[in-house]
């Protein structure tokens, strides 16, 4: 297929707060898209065989570029190890960890005793349970903690409706019944008799908190949420001594508590919940620490109550807000405390012990991530941390706390070989439009000619405080070798300068994510790193929002834009109501439905309604048929918008998995495919847009 498909039109009129718009493409939302999460196989037939006829012509138009897309599969693929494993951790008289089998898709997760790694029990072999399927992906794994069972979540849909198996690991056989429609969020009980876990509702929503005797198919309703907007989720205290029941949204948050030591009790709430203040428990000792913004603490700071009284009106401050630093996290151990900050895209580990005396781990890299990596054990001294930058794989470290030394446990194995020195990482900064300074990483291969000459790969995401950190790609490696530059915006939205860094690039602020993407293709420019035309804009989901929103502010800049699982129908998206994520993202979006100004600022950006005769770039969109997050109809809405309005001739490609969702494909090396389509992609786009 070398002419591209014609979707139909059929014009759905929608009056709403007064305004009316009209909908040619509604037709393609499957009215029982509930189901076809849960069972593919059901989608209309009209809206499979319009995805068919998509994945088809993008194929043919693609087709060019499959030895291409060998070669970046085979080179991503080469720096892979094929048996690789990841450090142990330990946890009594036990080392559980997670490795591969050479060739595997999937990790194996397994245990053996201290000191003999020769008398290994696997947990799970993921790859053995992914036979048969299409896509399998597990969420979550536990072992109990008296080491007799171990449990996972599985999805075999990419619908992220997951089923809870617990295993008896001595004999590895199933105890009780399967848990179906979870969320995958679960924990076991301190005394292993129970398992907590989160049910999803028809609208895929994670609505209620069970409690199930192991054994059994008894489930007792522990918590329901009666917000729709809001979230839950359970878990233990890493002391053992708590379950905490969380539920939250974007602005607000609710804590609930159950004795460990009574896992049968009510949950009894620490601190009802109070518009705009969020909070986060951490149980250490003989009190709890609260992460919380409240108090005007925007970049959130860190308190103590007892664990007897650890209401709001007990919390004293143990660290205070400092403008500028954003903690984004805490883990506590019997006699330290070690919390994550960020300052200017880069990270820290503060490591505090019970005398007040604090330390600081971090690197004089321009740009580098600094990250806690899991502990099991609560009464230990030892920290593990993953240290990392765009120019150094990932090293996983073994720290003392208390004598201050680390043990270098291992250093991410690039089998094809990665010499640090051959590429360079810069940190610029770009001024938007209200004068903001917007950080950019760039990562290049030393030699690559600063003239703007180069062709470019620009990401960008910027929602929901979630921070694109400065990380080790190997994926990125194909790119830069070729000669390309890879450069990160960390626009507003994001919280890489803070949690105001957030909070501008939200709602009301929501326009500065995309002038702040522009602002900084525009500095890239300058400082000649590339030219217009020659940078591929990349976005996934909210990033694939702001992919739809600079496609239509400023064509001219792009060869190409990329978006995956792209949040592009915003303002229909937020105006219904059945779907899993709509009251939830009305504090990061507004409510169109209520909400006159809300209503006319997403329409004026939503890129699905701001689509108009202009001359796009080449566009390559990716949905996923199951995907609950951002639904299959949003991306073929507005690629079938955008090929009836451009007034170029370069092509405007779908392509839907439709066999995975929000994720993609699940396997390790399967997901490296939809890596060099896009790769193949960007290089395709940026030679079509040069002159002949």
């Amino acid at each position: 297929m070398t002419t591209p498909p014609v979707a139909r039109t059929d014009p759905r009129r929608i009056t709403q707060l007064g305004r009316v718009r009209v909908d040619d493409y509604a037709w393609m939302k499957d009215e029982n898209w509930q189901d076809v999460l849960r069972d593919p196989s059901v989608l209309r037939a009209d809206i499979a065989a319009h995805l068919h006829a998509e994945n088809a012509y993008t194929a043919a138009i693609l087709a060019p570029t499959e030895a291409l897309q060998a070669d970046i599969v085979a080179e991503m693929k080469g720096r892979i190890r094929q048996d690789d494993s990841y450090p142990a951790l330990p946890h009594g008289p036990w080392r559980y960890y997670m490795r591969f089998a050479a060739g595997a898709q999937h990790p194996i997760h397994a245990r053996h005793p201290e000191g003999r790694p020769q008398d290994e029990t696997v947990l799970l072999d993921v790859d053995q349970a992914a036979r048969g399927h299409d896509y399998f992906s597990v969420a979550a794994t536990a072992h109990s903690p008296d080491h007799r069972l171990f449990a996972h979540a599985e999805d075999s849909q990419g619908s992220e409706i997951y089923r809870i198996v617990i295993r008896d690991i001595a004999s590895g056989a199933q105890v009780g019944p399967a848990i179906e429609s979870c969320s995958g969020n679960f924990t076991f009980s301190p005394d292993s008799a129970w398992l907590f876990w989160t049910w999803r509702d028809d609208h895929g929503r994670p609505t209620r908190i069970f409690r199930r005797r192991i054994g059994t198919d008894a489930d007792t309703l522990v918590y329901h949420e009666q917000d729709p907007g809001f979230f839950i989720g359970v878990e233990a205290s890493r002391s053992g001594r708590w379950i905490v029941i969380s539920a939250s949204n974007q602005d607000t948050s609710e804590s609930w508590l159950i004795p460990g030591a009574r896992p049968e009790d009510a949950p009894r709430c620490v601190e009802p919940r109070r518009n705009g203040v969020r909070y986060d428990l951490s149980h250490w000792g003989d009190r709890f620490v609260i992460l919380t913004n409240a108090d005007g603490a925007v970049d959130f700071k860190l308190a103590e109550a007892p664990d007897t009284a650890p209401g709001r009106a007990n919390w004293r401050d143990l660290v205070p807000h400092e403008p500028g630093r954003y903690i984004t996290g805490c883990m506590a151990f019997s006699g330290h405390l070690v919390w994550r900050e960020r300052r200017d895209a880069n990270t820290a580990l503060v490591i505090r012990d019970t005398d007040g005396r604090q330390h600081t781990l971090s690197s004089d890299e321009d740009a580098y991530v600094l990250s806690l990596s899991g502990s099991y054990e609560y009464d230990t001294r030892e920290l593990r941390y993953v240290y990392q930058s765009p120019t150094t794989p990932r090293q996983w470290h073994a720290y003392d706390m208390q004598a201050r030394t680390r043990h270098l446990l291992k250093t991410q194995d690039i089998p094809s070989g990665h010499d640090p020195a051959l590429y360079r990482c810069w940190r610029l900064t770009a001024t938007a439009p209200d004068g903001e300074q917007v950080p950019i990483t760039v990562l290049g291969r030393r030699g690559t000619p600063i003239d703007g000459s180069a062709p470019l790969l620009l990401y960008g995401y910027g929602a929901y405080g979630h921070a694109i950190e400065p990380t080790f790609s190997t994926e990125a490696l194909s790119l830069v070798d070729r000669g390309w530059f890879y450069a990160i915006a960390h626009v507003r939205g994001g919280s890489e300068k803070g949690w105001n860094w957030f909070l501008g690039g939200r709602g009301r602020n929501k326009p500065n994510s995309f002038t702040d993407f522009i602002a900084c293709a525009e500095e890239l420019i300058t400082a000649c790193f590339t030219r217009a035309g020659r940078i591929v804009g990349d976005g996934r989901s909210a990033g694939g929002m702001v992919m739809g929103a600079i496609a239509n502010m400023r064509p001219d800049l792009w060869a190409g834009i990329v978006a995956v699982v792209p949040f592009v129908d915003e303002l229909n998206t937020m105006s219904d109501t059945s779907l899993p994520l709509t009251p939830p993202e009305w504090p990061e979006w507004g409510n169109p439905l209520q909400d006159e100004a809300a209503y006319d600022l997403i329409a004026g950006y939503a890129a699905y309604e701001q689509v108009a005769p202009r001359p796009y770039p080449a566009i390559l969109a990716i949905g996923g048929l199951t995907d609950p997050r951002v639904t299959y109809w949003e991306p073929a809405k507005w690629v079938a918008r955008l090929r009836a309005h451009t007034t170029a001739t370069r092509p405007i490609l779908l392509r839907t998995n439709m066999e995975a969702g929000h994720a993609g494909a699940s396997g390790r090396f399967d997901s490296l495919k939809e890596s060099a389509l896009i790769q193949a992609f960007a290089i395709w786009a940026a030679t079509m847009s040069q002159p002949a």
